[in-house]
Order: C-alpha cells, then structure tokens, then sequence
C-alpha cells in the first residue's frame, strides 16, 4: 500500500497570470464552461501533442483545476482507502505535492472510506482555488485549505458539524470561492435515504470564511418537494448584477438566488414538476448564466427552463424567457450542465445521446447533432476558440465546431475506461483530459 503524507518540493512561487488563462472552478473562469483561451490544438491522441501523461494513484470525477504553473485535482487510493488532494506540475506533469487529506469520517459504517455508492466516490467534487488558496471538498463532507504550496490551513467535515448527510447517492457538490467566502449548497432529504442521514434534515446554504474555515452563515432552504425530489447534487453559481452579488441554488424542484451576503433568499421559481408530484427527481446539473438568463434543468427528461434574472419573490411563469419541449425534445439533460459559449446555450443531452445549440433569447435550436450511445455523456461540455469539447464515459473526446455543429476531431483517450465524467478544463494553449487511469495535458507543439 501506498503511504501518503505532505510532500513539498522547493519550488519558486511563481507569479501568476489573469485567471482568464486559468481554470479555477469547476466551470472555468467564468463559471460557465467557457475560457478565452485560443491557440488550443486542432488534433490529438492518447500519444500525438501530448505535452506530459501523469497516471493517476485512482479514479475521480473531479475536473483538473489550473492555476500559474500547478494543476490541482482530487483521486482515492482505494487499497489504502484514502483520500487524496493532489498538484502536479503543469509544465511536467510530475507531482509537486500530495496529502492524504480525508479524516476517515464515514457514518453509520456505509461503503468504504473512499465512497458508498459503487457507481461514484469521494474524489467526485472538484477543487477551487483564488490564488491564494486551494480548497478541496470530498463528499464524506471532508473540506480542507492549503497554501498553494501544500501546507494545510484548516480543515473540518460538513457531516460532523451539521448531521449526517441524507442522500441516495454519493454528495458531489464543487466548493464555489468568491470574495474570500466558501458557498455550499447542502439540499437533502428530510428523512434517511438508504440509511443515510437523520429525520427532520433540513436543506441549507452554507458560507463559510476562506481565511478560517468558520461558518459565515448557514441559511436553511425550504422546499415543497418530497422523497429524493429533495436530493440536489448541483455547484452553487454566482451571479453580480447591479452592484449586487447573488449566488443561485438549484434543487428540491426550484430554483433560488440569495444574497451573497446573508444568504437570505431573493426570489424563487419552479414549475418543472408541478404538484411535486415526481418523488424521484433528485437534481443534478448547476444553474448556467447567460444573456441575463439563468437554466434550470430539470431531470430525467423534464423541460430546460430559462428564467428571466432580476426578479424578486416567488416568480410566475410570466419570468421564464423559455422552456424546451416534451420528452422527443433533444434540449433537455439529466446530468450534464449547459455550457453558454460565444452567446448561446449549448445543451448536452445524456439522455438524447445529442449536443444541441440554442439561441439564448428564444431557445430555438439552431442546430442539434447525434452522438455515439456506445457510453453515456455525462461530463459536461466546456468551450473555447470556436469550438467544443465533450468526452463520454469511455473517455473517447468529440471537439465539435460550435458555428455548425460539424464533428472537427475525435480521439479515444482512454483505453479500458468506463467512467470518465472529468469536464475538459482549457487553460491558456492547453487542454486537461482526465481519464479513468491517467491526466493528459494536450498542447500544440
């Protein structure tokens, strides 16, 4: 078995560049998939423009978070039955640091220490870094701080301080960092989920400071649905209009934008399960941003909902901008989030097996392209340099045009995967392709 401990190299701290050329969040630098990174190779393999290959100690649903000159990412030693907060080295991919940084917190003796559901793991959420600071969160509810040279700041586990989470499946939420402020969106059952969790759970939105770990405040979201309904697994997204800061919730049938502030709730809307008649409808794609819209995904074939941003109190239909069609409609999407790139939606249907563009304003699709259903699509798109990126569970990569929809390359990345749901992350000329086993960091030569 692998020991992993603190391992720090003595490497210069470099300065570091505009995030515009980094990827400090789950969804990029803008918080919705894209970057204005150019430059990006028009073809690649498992061995052709690979820059450096570095095998990974296990697997993980986390996307590679890029920032300067390291590479942040989550992975298990499942032998060891550890969890791991790792940085490579971006020019060469060789570890810079690693840390067993899991404290082993498992309730009630559920699956192993590195997951309870055989289908995800721990290692599912991804980092987020300011530049001052990398925050790993894992979905055992272990949150830890490090300097961006490794040495741990503070850490302490969700479960513990605020009840045993009650989900069905392995809690997979990205920390969301803004303005020196953790957001985290714990939306759960209210009774144990597969013997998970406690009655009378409630739902909340958590902020806690960056510097110190300390829980800003923790504001108990309400919600009308019932059952697995209730479940959410979506990032919280931030969104400033105005001089206001607002940080939008998805999940348990509705949407909600709170002030970044206080968290108390500014305006709510939801009607794609009316009656909350659907009990099994736990949530999973964030909320996405764009031409003063935000989409509400609904799952397991329920419409994509465009509401209008700038409302307050509970919305009427009257604030939806659009909604997507019945269940034949290839703009819906049970796990991908949408990605809004060079001014439009483009909507990643797992379920359609179908990539659709989308006019922003009308919700027209201008053009809709079929994909292999080989393996599942449930990484999420990113986009840059006037195209796309989107890999499936057998880590095979489309790059698809984003003016037409034509299929400009693919390329099987990874031999034997079976669950790659890593979103490309774009960084500068550079392109992060996580697999099964291995992180690729493609480049033009």
């Amino acid at each position: 078995m692998r020991t992993f401990t603190s391992r720090l190299l003595a490497v210069s701290f470099l300065a570091l560049p505009a995030f515009a050329q980094d990827w400090p969040h789950w969804r990029g630098p803008n918080f919705d998939g894209s970057s204005p990174a150019t430059g990006l190779p028009k073809s690649f393999s498992a061995t052709e423009n690979v820059k450096w290959k570095a095998e990974l100690p296990g697997s993980g649903a986390s996307t590679p978070i890029v920032l300067g000159e390291r590479v942040f990412l989550t992975s298990i030693d499942e032998e060891g039955g550890v969890l791991l907060a790792m940085c490579l080295d971006r020019k060469s991919g060789e570890e810079l640091w690693v840390d067993a940084a899991g404290s082993g917190y498992q309730p009630a003796d559920q699956g192993s220490p590195t997951s309870i559901r055989n289908r995800s793991n721990y290692a599912s959420p991804s980092a987020v870094t300011d530049g001052k600071r990398v925050l790993f969160f894992f979905g055992n509810g272990d949150l830890v701080s490090y300097t961006l040279e490794g040495e741990r700041q503070w850490e302490r586990n969700l479960q513990k301080d605020f009840g045993d989470f009650a989900f069905q499946w392995t809690f997979s939420v990205s920390p969301t960092l803004l303005d020196g402020v953790i957001f985290l969106p714990i939306l759960q059952r209210n009774e144990p989920a597969g013997g998970l969790g406690k009655p009378g759970a409630e739902s909340f939105l958590l902020a806690l400071d960056a510097d110190t770990g300390k829980t800003r405040y923790r504001h108990v979201r309400p919600s009308a649905a019932t059952g697995e309904s209730l479940e959410s697994y979506a990032t919280a997204i931030p969104y400033s209009s105005e001089g206001q800061t607002q940080i939008l919730v998805v999940g348990g049938d509705v949407i909600t934008g709170h002030d970044a502030q206080d968290g108390r709730e500014l305006w709510r809307w939801g009607n794609w399960n009316p009656g909350h008649r659907e009990v099994w409808w736990r949530l999973v794609p964030s909320p996405v941003v764009g031409a003063g819209i935000v989409l509400a995904c609904g799952p397991k074939g329920a419409p994509v909902c465009a509401v209008k941003l700038g409302g307050a109190g509970e919305l009427a239909d009257t604030s939806l901008a659009w909604k997507s069609g019945d269940r034949r409609d290839p703009v819906t999407t049970d796990v991908p989030t949408p990605l809004f790139y060079d001014g439009d939606f483009f909507v990643l249907s797992d379920l359609r097996n179908a990539l659709t563009r989308v006019e922003a304003a009308t919700g027209k699709a201008l053009w809709s392209v079929k994909l292999s259903s080989e393996h599942k699509w449930r990484a999420s798109p990113s986009g840059a340099d006037g195209r796309l990126w989107l890999m499936d569970h057998g880590a095979n990569v489309l790059v698809i045009d984003a003016a037409s929809g034509e299929t400009l390359h693919q390329a099987a990345m990874g031999a034997g995967s079976e669950q790659a749901r890593s979103s490309i992350t774009i960084a500068g000329n550079q392109l992060f392709i996580r697999t099964d086993t291995h992180l690729f960091c493609i480049a033009a030569k």
